[in-house]
């Protein structure tokens, strides 16, 4: 293990988590925005259920760490809530026990520590006709409907206000988008850079508004050795020195970029903030 030891934000769940790194995804985002504040640790696995991942729980979360994480963030149920095959094989879960699945994965979570934070990612809506044209000889056919998303997300909110876990409603937090059907997906199902700013928008809503002690928006976090050092960069004067700490550039209800304030300072003790977007 790394020293000077971060609060870790764990994610956890399938092909949507594993690939929050790419094309511009929401785990690099949140990387980003947190870099010197949390470490954000992927635990992503392409075509898993949440049977699968109830089978891993001991391993992924083991009750004996030395450290346990400060965030988990959770995503199963696209796969789930596929139409089941007619040989029984298959990601697909039937609704009650999905349900059951997730709670299973809160109780364990919640186990682990008593300051332990958990969101739940519900299902967000697919592209239907998108999903029809990348059809592959490879597979089966694959039913995916967006009536099906709709039962099991709305199942995850269920089990979310059974255990008292926060629960984002990615189905229709996608659909706040008029052309969210075209800009949010790559393939009609996993998601592109615009579709994973709707899942850091909303993650930072809730990190923002929760009554969480200590708070775990990154404005509210410390950064790692923030503290003056004769090594900064020195201004134009000749006398001052200039800190680079890392800011987010949001405005509105969009996720901006990630920046850099420059923060400048004077002999009289104040500070001089000026913006330089990267």
């Amino acid at each position: 293990m790394v020293g000077t030891p971060r609060p870790q934000f764990v994610l956890f769940g399938s092909s949507i988590v594993q690939l929050s790194y790419s094309n511009g995804g929401w785990g690099a985002i949140l990387s980003d925005i947190y870099a010197r504040k949390a470490d954000i640790l992927l635990r992503g696995y392409y075509g898993w259920n949440s049977r699968r991942a109830v089978q891993v729980l001991d391993q992924v979360f083991p009750k004996d760490a030395s450290v346990q994480p400060s965030l988990v963030v959770v995503y199963f149920g696209g796969n789930d809530s596929m139409g089941p095959h007619s040989s029984g094989l298959g990601p697909h879960v039937p609704l009650p026990e999905y349900k059951e699945n997730m709670r299973k994965i809160a109780k364990h979570l919640q186990s682990l520590s008593d300051s332990i934070r958990i969101i739940f990612l519900s299902s967000p809506p697919v592209n239907e006709e998108k999903i029809r044209g990348n059809a592959s000889g490879f597979f089966s056919e694959l039913v995916r409907t967006n009536e099906l998303c709709r039962q099991y997300s709305e199942g995850c909110i269920e089990v979310g206000k059974e255990t008292g876990v926060k629960v984002i409603d990615l189905f229709t937090a996608f659909q706040n988008r008029d052309d969210w059907m075209n800009a949010c997906f790559t393939d009609g199902v996993h998601l592109s850079e615009e579709g994973s700013k709707v899942v850091v928008e909303e993650i930072l809503k809730v990190l923002k508004n929760a009554e969480w002690k200590p708070c775990l928006h990154w404005k509210s976090m410390p950064t790692e050795f923030s503290e003056d050092s004769p090594y900064d960069l020195v201004a134009a004067d000749g006398e001052n020195d200039i800190k680079p700490i890392r800011v987010d550039f949001s405005q509105g209800n969009s996720v901006g970029l990630v920046g850099c304030i420059l923060s400048a300072c004077f002999c009289n003790s104040e500070a001089l903030h000026l913006l330089s977007c990267n």
